[in-house]
């Protein structure tokens, strides 16, 4: 499949720029599997990488020109130069790749332009990272091409960067890490502090299991001012037990912050959910590593109780997926990424897919609600360059 996407790839490069890329890359979305809004407060969290993709064919320019364009979204190629790129200027799906160059220039890295193709299977707004993808893509291939020896995390921070001051999207380091420096058949445990890393071995088909995400269709923004009044409540709540981030504030004490927290009834919500959410990223870890990975199943459905009920980012859709999902035999179910929309993830026996599927595709069709999308969610590959 990554092949052909490839070839189409460098197809449409062609018929566009009327030449060959010098390379084609690819960088996929990401699936948390725990561990939801503590990265922006220095915590843990566990994604793996999809098989779904952003794909780019790129060619590097040397008249200071940056030209983009994507085969998912109509129209000609975008023109701009690249001393020309600043954030108040960031317009559209365009922001993304354009801001990882800017991101790079800004850092000392020099790039003197670039044609660049670009096609995605990673739905948009289903919280599944399509954006990560999209810069860590750009970022891996002129990383390459500029020879500039970056690493993956040190790629991921710049796209971060990029989302943060270019796009104005206050996201956390997750989705870009994640789409640089996961492994296939791994889950990807990230200390969001350091940026260490452990891969744990996540073969859930050798077990009997599957994991399905199931895309709501009811889209998200991270630009919204949703999002980010939780990283406000949140950094407050650290400023009000004077800890540096909310990392900080142990699992064992977490009663006595909450009592010193007085009546900020929203900042004691916000507190409960981080500091329970590193727990409960612990705990799967461990779960793996042990081999007890059935056991995960409970741990998945007690953090969406708490994105539910203390960080309040669930809706109508993922709260029926998940109460459907158990009630018809799942071993766990959450909501997965930002909130307010997005996909949910559901722990399964093999032989309950089918019966699973049906029940949560008759419950939204009971509900008057768009038809969800379902698919497996295997452990998939980080970026990396295809041809």
């Amino acid at each position: 499949m990554a092949t052909e996407q490839a070839q189409r790839v460098r197809d449409g490069f062609r018929a566009l720029y009327g030449g060959e890329p010098d390379g084609v890359w690819a960088a996929p979305g990401r699936v948390n599997l725990i561990g939801e809004h503590t990265d922006y407060n220095d915590g843990f969290v566990m994604p793996f990488a999809l098989p779904h993709t952003a794909v780019a064919a790129v060619a590097l320019r040397t008249d200071g020109v940056l030209r983009l364009h994507s085969a998912d979204m109509p129209g000609d190629p975008v023109e701009v130069r690249v001393a020309e790129l600043a954030p108040a200027a960031a317009q559209g799906w365009t922001a993304y790749p354009a801001g990882v160059v800017w991101a790079l220039r800004e850092a000392g890295h020099e790039v003197p332009g670039a044609d660049i193709h670009l096609a995605s299977t990673v739905p948009s707004g289903a919280g599944l990272s399509s954006s990560a993808a999209l810069e860590v893509v750009v970022a891996l291939a002129l990383n390459d091409l500029c020879g500039l020896g970056l690493k993956g995390w040190q790629l991921a921070r710049l796209c971060q960067r990029a989302e943060n001051v270019y796009v104005g999207a206050p996201t956390g380091i997750m989705d870009q890490t994640a789409a640089a420096c996961c492994r296939a058949g791994h889950a990807l445990f990230l200390d969001t502090r350091d940026l260490s890393q452990r891969q744990i071995p996540f073969d859930l088909a050798g077990r009997g299991l599957r994991l399905l995400v199931v895309d709501t269709q009811v889209k998200h923004a991270h630009s919204d001012g949703e999002y980010g009044k939780r990283r406000a409540g949140c950094e407050k709540g650290a400023a009000l037990l004077g800890v540096d981030a909310l990392r900080d504030v142990p699992y064992d004490d977490l009663d006595a912050a909450l009592a010193r927290l007085g009546d900020e009834e929203e900042v004691r919500r916000l507190v409960r959910h981080v500091v329970t959410e590193n727990a409960r990223v612990e705990r799967v870890v461990s779960l793996l590593e042990s081999g007890e990975t059935r056991a995960i199943g409970p741990v998945l459905t007690e953090g969406h109780a708490s994105l539910r009920d203390d960080f309040r980012i669930s809706c109508p859709e993922l709260d029926l997926i998940v109460d459907t999902a158990l009630a018809a035999g799942a071993l766990g179910a959450r909501m997965t990424g930002g909130g307010f929309g997005g996909s949910a993830v559901v722990l399964v026996e093999e032989g309950d897919v089918p019966t699973l599927t049906k029940a949560i595709e008759e419950a939204f069709a009971g509900a008057g609600f768009t038809a969800p999308r379902v698919f497996e969610a295997v452990a998939s590959a980080g970026a990396r360059r295809l041809i």
